[in-house]
């Protein structure tokens, strides 16, 4: 166990959160330990020198990112070590938060050094104090696998979940991450998009998630933007298919008695709320029993 004792000379590394999208988010005390500090780590030196210009802010920057960061972090340490206060920024919001920061936070911690939150705007906190789904307990996953395959094995990983799922994506795979939560989770499995949270042009999407895929096809707009995906939980009579398995095997049965089995599974997922995959998987498993 370490504690930071009174009158340590070290310097402190502060945690900065930097506004999402509106300038005007900017807490006064992260602009005032911003303006205090000695160096300013830096996701990207070019877009954050954008925003210190802006609050009139002239602070040695150094750049911290995915690819640099375990090779940069003695030397933020040595500073440290040296007496010198330190502020981690992000691009936008909550550094650590699916941004660069963990290693840095982590050694500095190995370390003994005082590590100082200076708490401001998130871009999941922001969208679910606002999208309308339970928020009492919900659990943010970050970023889906970009690619297709990776993507629905960790939706069908999750799909049975009772918490409000949280992800980040990306205007260029939204519209086939909504698509793949509607073919796991239910075409009916009601969802939250917050697009551009803050901006100019912030937009937030809710229903089903067939309904919002298609409101966001039709939408110009629609992939455009960083987008925060929210999704409400299953219901706990839905959240396990063994919990009703026999209910679900008749259903299954019944409709297979006139419809194909893909039809059947889509009939059953509209009616039960249940993933496709797992309901024509199922289907299966009944004829071939």
């Amino acid at each position: 166990m370490q504690v930071i004792k009174p009158g340590d000379t070290r310097g402190t590394l502060y945690i900065v959160a930097t506004p999402i999208g509106n300038l005007e988010d900017i807490s006064a005390r992260a602009v005032s330990v911003l303006s205090g500090v000695a160096v300013i780590a830096a996701e990207d030196t070019r877009h954050s020198g954008r925003l210190l210009q802006h609050l009139g802010i002239n602070k040695p920057l150094v750049a911290l990112h995915d690819h640099n960061e375990r090779g940069r972090v003695q030397n933020i340490l040595d500073q440290l070590l040296a007496g010198a206060d330190v502020a981690l920024i992000s691009d936008a919001g909550t550094p650590l938060i699916s941004d660069p920061g963990y290693v840095l936070v982590r050694e500095a911690r190995v370390e003994g050094l005082r590590v100082s939150p200076i708490p401001g705007p998130c871009a999941l906190i922001a969208a679910l104090s606002a999208a309308g789904l339970p928020t009492d307990r919900f659990l943010f996953v970050g970023f889906l696998p970009a690619k297709r395959s990776g993507r629905r094995t960790a939706l069908e990983e999750l799909r049975k979940e009772t918490v409000t799922l949280v992800f980040y994506e990306s205007p260029h795979r939204i519209l086939d991450t909504v698509a793949d939560i509607a073919e796991t989770m239910g075409e009916h499995r009601e969802i939250v998009l917050g697009r551009e949270i803050t901006k100019t042009f912030e937009t937030f999407y809710s229903g089903g998630a067939t309904q919002v895929l298609a409101t966001l096809t039709d939408d110009p707009h629609g992939s455009r933007g960083e987008f925060v995906v929210m999704v409400r939980g299953a219901e706990k009579a839905e959240s396990s298919l063994m919990a009703g398995a026999l209910d679900v095997d008749r259903l299954l049965s019944l409709l297979m008695e006139e419809l194909p089995i893909k039809k059947t599974a889509k009939i059953a997922s509209s009616l039960t709320g249940l993933g496709k995959n797992e309901l024509y998987q199922r289907a299966l498993d009944l004829k071939d029993s």
